[in-house]
């Protein structure tokens, strides 16, 4: 009977399967796994070439299991944030060179954060990263008694938890700047709520603002992290007709409910109003969307993020426990000069 005409496997394959196809020993093949002296070249390459034939693939929880560690980084984040995606990206690039896995936990309306941090802890994480985490700073503290923290885009005044986030100052500066530049002098501003880092990037907003002559020439509209909250905000706006010439939203999606209001109010962007986002999300980039938008950079982030997650873990003390990111003002298709 050819190998084609095999019936299909009901179990993972093993060593001793492995062992038994190549016609040799256990350890050899152990060896051969490992990559540790003992087989010669030969024997390596044919050991290797039937475990890839039968399917076999090392447990390697098992082994790490074995070695009293287990080199998993727990991450928690939010299935709503289309940015949170782009930084899941970025730690699986990071962890995977440095020889560590990556165990996810999402947080969802019907999963609270709590839930997500419970699990990464039951999975034997050996530190955790929290992709702007909504926990009060008192029990991210607690936590990292427990285990290395390290937390991505929120600030975390405590020597007990690392933090790498986007120099927000810098961003509004860049976003504000750019409208005056178009001669834009009333700016209205989506303010995100109670989402993790929206206080920091308000304050931001305000040095901004004072900084560009604009003073109480901008206004500030309660909204929140998501489409229907930048809907419901720009909504407000045209009822007051406030004389507002250019919209900068807490992050991308607020921004798109902004400009689907607009739309369907008949507003034309950039012509009659301008709309800057935030985060340089995977939704301004498309093409018929196009939003000019503050870029974080998600790569650079989950770097330093892993980095520090695993110093920590080695007994490093990377300085300071507070690290900024640069920002970077991307200009597309949705801002232009006020209307005459």
């Amino acid at each position: 009977m050819g190998n084609d005409d095999r019936p299909p496997r009901t179990r993972r394959p093993t060593l001793a399967d492995v062992a038994a196809a190549a016609g040799v020993s256990v350890p050899l093949v152990s060896i051969v796994m490992r990559d540790v002296p003992g087989a010669s070249a030969s024997t390596r390459e044919r050991v290797r070439q039937i475990a890839t034939d039968l399917g076999y693939r090392p447990d390697q929880r098992a082994r790490l299991l074995r070695q009293q560690r287990s080199r998993l980084l727990g991450v928690t984040f939010e299935v709503e944030h289309a940015f949170h995606g782009d930084l899941v990206e970025g730690i699986y690039a990071a962890a995977e060179p440095a020889g560590y896995d990556v165990v996810l936990s999402a947080v969802t309306p019907g999963r609270p954060e709590a839930r997500a941090i419970d699990d990464i802890l039951g999975d034997r994480c050996e530190a955790a990263i929290l992709l702007g985490p909504r926990s009060s700073t008192r029990s991210l503290v607690t936590l990292s008694a427990s285990l290395p923290v390290v937390v991505v885009a929120r600030n975390i005044k405590s020597g007990a938890v690392d933090c790498v986030r986007t120099d927000d100052v810098a961003g509004m500066a860049s976003a504000v700047g750019h409208l005056t530049s178009l001669g834009h002098r009333r700016i209205a501003y989506l303010d995100g709520g109670s989402t993790p880092g929206a206080p920091e990037r308000l304050r931001a907003l305000n040095t901004a603002a004072t900084a560009h002559g604009l003073g109480s020439k901008v206004l500030v509209l309660p909204a929140g992290p998501g489409e229907d909250d930048g809907a419901a905000a720009a909504h407000q706006l045209l009822t007051r007709r406030s004389g507002v010439t250019a919209i900068i939203a807490f992050n991308d999606r607020c921004a798109l409910g902004a400009l689907d209001t607009l739309m369907r109010a008949g507003i034309s962007v950039p012509q009659n109003m301008s709309v800057v986002g935030y985060d340089n999300s995977r939704i301004a980039r498309i093409s018929y969307i196009n939003l000019t938008t503050v870029a974080q950079n998600p790569h650079l982030l989950t770097r330093l993020a892993v980095q520090r997650a695993i110093a920590r873990l080695e007994n490093q003390s990377p300085d300071p426990r507070d690290q900024l990111v640069a920002a970077e003002l991307v200009v597309r298709t949705t801002t232009g000069p006020p209307p005459a």
